[in-house]
């Protein structure tokens, strides 16, 4: 069996081949050919430090196996990823452990390629700016990833410390390339081509009225049906998409809540992003339109991220 720790994820996991692997396993979940159960969510006292247990099976990779992680938001306070855990793998045949792949680097690697793909199959085709509300390890992951699927000549960085996002700005400037700056408003991040929000926020940090017709944007930090990063006028402004239907309707609080308001209906989501892979639903319609990816994560991205890792390896 094979330990395979962050740094060797990182190492045999580039960032094109886990969008290629994104691609793979989103297309499989919508044409039902992964088992994905609903996740545990156990939270483990009175704040956002929680347990989370989420098993699958692909048997089109001849895997099944279970994402065990603990969430510690405060962590990286302490110098620690907020995601501590791994995704262990097992052989569909004969159920011998394969892998015990490192969670979190895993885990910030797979949600950025996952939204990656979802902008490169709803964005424009010229969008150029990225605006990213945020300063953590997605942050990052996230400015990495889109910058492979659209050639981001600017990239705008806000987050509740603005010298946070200094930090973030200078040191991925450096590491990709890539210009970068930090802003202190966040309409001024919001009015890009593309707006991703990978922030811990329970209320809304980004405002629909901040949103220019044909964004496309990625809402991935909020994992609770009763927090949200997006206002309710940006979700019903727009087309919205995410990773499995089952996922948002039982944890998707940035499209639970307007529906709780009365501002949509369920019919407003206009499915997943797998069923645009495989031809069944429509993408973006026109260049005016305002795309929305929400993203839980699901065990699906996990294997199928953690199985590319191990055949690397």
């Amino acid at each position: 069996m094979q330990i395979i720790d962050a740094r060797r994820v990182r190492e045999r996991l580039p960032m094109p081949v886990c969008i290629e692997a994104m691609a793979a396993a989103m297309s499989a979940v919508s044409a039902g050919s992964v088992r994905v159960p609903p996740r545990t969510f156990m939270p483990l006292g009175s704040g956002d430090e929680a347990l989370l247990l989420m098993p699958g099976a692909a048997a089109g990779l001849g895997v099944y196996g279970a994402k065990i992680i603990g969430l510690h938001p405060g962590n990286p306070a302490r110098g620690l990823p907020a995601i501590q855990g791994f995704v262990a793998l097992f052989d569909v045949a004969t159920g011998a452990p394969l892998a015990i792949v490192d969670g979190g680097a895993l885990t910030a690697i797979r949600t950025a390629a996952a939204s990656a793909l979802a902008t490169r199959v709803l964005g424009r085709a010229d969008a150029r700016t990225h605006g990213v509300f945020g300063t953590g390890a997605l942050a990052r992951t996230h400015i990495e990833a889109i910058a492979v699927v659209r050639p981001c000549t600017r990239v705008l960085v806000w987050g509740r410390h603005l010298r946070k996002a200094r930090a973030l700005a200078r040191e991925e400037a450096q590491r990709t390339g890539l210009a970068i700056e930090a802003v202190s408003d966040p309409a001024e991040a919001a009015a890009c081509d593309i707006v991703t929000t990978v922030t811990g926020a329970h209320e809304p940090v980004l405002r629909g009225a901040w949103v220019r017709p044909g964004a496309h944007v990625n809402l991935v930090g909020a994992h609770r049906p009763t927090t949200r990063e997006a206002d309710s006028d940006l979700i019903a402004a727009a087309r919205v998409y995410t990773d499995l239907m089952e996922s948002l309707l039982n944890e998707g609080g940035d499209v639970l809540i307007p529906i709780a308001e009365g501002r949509i209906d369920r019919a407003h989501v206009a499915g997943e992003i797998g069923q645009v892979l495989n031809g069944t639903l429509a993408g973006r319609t026109s260049d005016d339109e305002i795309t929305v990816y929400k993203s839980l994560g699901i065990t699906a991205q996990d294997l199928y991220a953690a199985h590319a890792v191990y055949q690397r390896v």
